[in-house]
């Protein structure tokens, strides 16, 4: 549901005479500024009088700045207005947010006897959901069931999508929605004329007023169905390269079809990250697993492992983050994101590599000697524990990535390449010693290297909830709920950072193991 209008708009707007007070709830870079200014323009431009106040947020995602304006008719002599909104007494409330809305509802700014309630529908992670291993975002859903019981109009539409195909910020549809919601009693021309009176962006910003008109008076479409998956790019390259790759499609083609959908991807990931000899060795990996899967389980453990296999191949090395930092779709994705359109712009990386990453690109054995050495690794730290900002605008920061980038060759002799595809054999054995008559555990197995991604730290605090949970697997792999419980420990893990909830899972394992 995009709209609900339980009653004529007229019958929203505040009785004449009346204030009317509105609240804004907007984070960092979504005009809430702009929005405050265009609607105080609008209400003295039609004889209100009119009062505006912001109280800043905290920083980035923890939290929202809330802007307030209230508005009195010309015939109020000496209105005495509010700096803040209170509880229970707000007319009009703006999210800029699906989750902005939740909080106004929560802190009361959001009433069935009075409030019109007009929110996006799009979400901007907040930090405490980025900071989740795994899935971390809140569910939406019950935000807008919350919102049609709180609110007594209610428009919610996904007016981000709405500003941005029409060249504008979420601001400047908002604002139109809030004309179609016919919460304020001025026509719409008077809307448009306050755009124009700021003098800037007028038109995208009236294209995407005239969305937020449309979608506050019409509602939001229903979502079409997701449109068919575009076609792999077809690689090209030299005549020996091509051929090489030729050759590794007619081993996939061999594949059991439902092996073969996650296999393609993952065989492409790999090339990409090295070469078609290391695409070689992911599939001799793949068909070893296949060798021992049973087609009457529907090739769910090689379905799996092509996946993760390809995953573990494809680690974040130094080399990897300096080639997907000197990528030209990266430029061109930032400068998408940020607006530029053709504008110069500065780009500055920050890299903070432990001692392990910098023993990493040296040769195996000499980086085990060095990483077995306290003192070594201690003056390593010390050398590398400042990080470095390096302007990747800069020719001389992007030559210094792009060579690092471009170290593919040397990556097989590394210690950190030794080390990795330790790892993954180790992880592999641990999942096909399970077969056959523990099919179930060994595809719980394979699928626990989802807990191991990132760089640096990251990738360190995965792996010791990697082992982890392999250690609560051994513990429960005799029961007949075995699978389940490595299962739910493997959420635990993915559930917050510290490991918290994955420490009290393996309590309660030890408990009956």
């Amino acid at each position: 549901m995009s709209i609900e209008l339980p009653i004529a708009p007229q019958d929203a707007r505040p009785a004449a005479g009346e204030v009317i007070k509105l609240a804004i709830l907007a984070v960092g870079g979504q005009g809430g500024g702009v929005l405050t200014s265009w609607i105080e323009t609008l209400a003295r431009a039609q004889g209100y009088s009119a009062q505006a106040t912001s109280v800043a947020g905290v920083a980035q995602r923890t939290g929202a700045t809330i802007y307030y304006l209230e508005m009195a008719p010309g015939t109020v002599e000496n209105p005495v207005f509010s700096l803040a909104p209170a509880p229970g007494d707000v007319d009009i409330m703006i999210a800029a947010e699906m989750m902005e809305a939740g909080r106004s509802i929560m802190r009361g700014f959001v009433t069935p006897d009075r409030t019109t309630l007009i929110a996006s529908t799009h979400r901007a992670l907040a930090v405490s959901e980025k900071m989740v291993p795994g899935d971390g975002m809140a569910d939406s859903s019950e935000v807008r069931v919350a919102a049609e019981t709180a609110a007594r109009q209610l428009v919610m539409a996904d007016m981000e999508r709405a500003a941005a195909e029409a060249g504008s910020v979420i601001s400047a549809s908002l604002f139109g929605a809030l004309a179609g919601s016919g919460a304020l009693p001025f026509p719409r021309a008077a809307f448009e004329d306050a755009i124009r009176a700021a003098g800037k962006g007028v038109e995208p910003s009236l294209r995407a007023f005239a969305a937020g008109f449309d979608l506050a008076q019409q509602g939001e479409a229903p979502a079409a169905s997701l449109p068919a998956a575009a076609a792999p790019t077809r690689p090209q390259g030299p005549a020996a390269a091509m051929g090489e790759w030729q050759k590794l499609t007619a081993r996939l083609a061999k594949l059991p079809p439902e092996v073969q959908e996650m296999a393609g991807p993952g065989l492409r990931k790999v090339v990409d990250f090295q070469d078609a000899a290391y695409g070689a060795e992911y599939l001799s990996r793949l068909e070893a697993v296949l060798a021992r899967d049973s087609a009457e389980q529907g090739h769910e453990l090689s379905r799996e492992a092509a996946k993760y296999i390809a995953n573990a191949m494809a680690y974040d090395d130094v080399i990897r983050v300096a080639d997907l930092k000197t990528r030209s779709q990266r430029f061109g994705r930032i400068e998408a994101e940020t607006g530029a359109d053709g504008k110069l712009m500065t780009l500055t990386d920050y890299l903070h590599p432990r001692a392990e990453e910098i023993t990493g690109l040296l040769p195996a054995r000499l980086g085990a000697r060095v990483e077995a050495s306290p003192r070594q690794m201690a003056r390593l730290e010390r050398l590398f524990a400042k990080g470095r900002r390096i302007r990747t605008d800069s020719l001389r920061g992007f030559l210094m990535l792009y060579m690092m980038g471009g170290l593919r060759s040397w990556r097989r002799r590394t210690r950190r390449h030794a080390v990795e595809q330790a790892h993954l054999d180790d992880w592999l054995a641990t999942a096909m010693d399970y077969l056959p008559g523990r099919y179930g555990m060994a595809v719980e197995v394979i699928r626990c290297r989802r807990l191991i991604k990132g760089y640096s730290d990251t990738h360190a605090r995965s792996l010791s909830k990697f082992a982890c949970v392999l250690e609560g697997a051994r513990m429960v792999e005799a029961r007949d709920d075995g699978p389940e419980w490595v299962a739910r420990l493997r959420e635990a893990a993915l559930q917050d950072e510290k490991g918290e909830a994955l420490e009290g899972a393996l309590k309660t394992v030890a408990s009956f193991a």
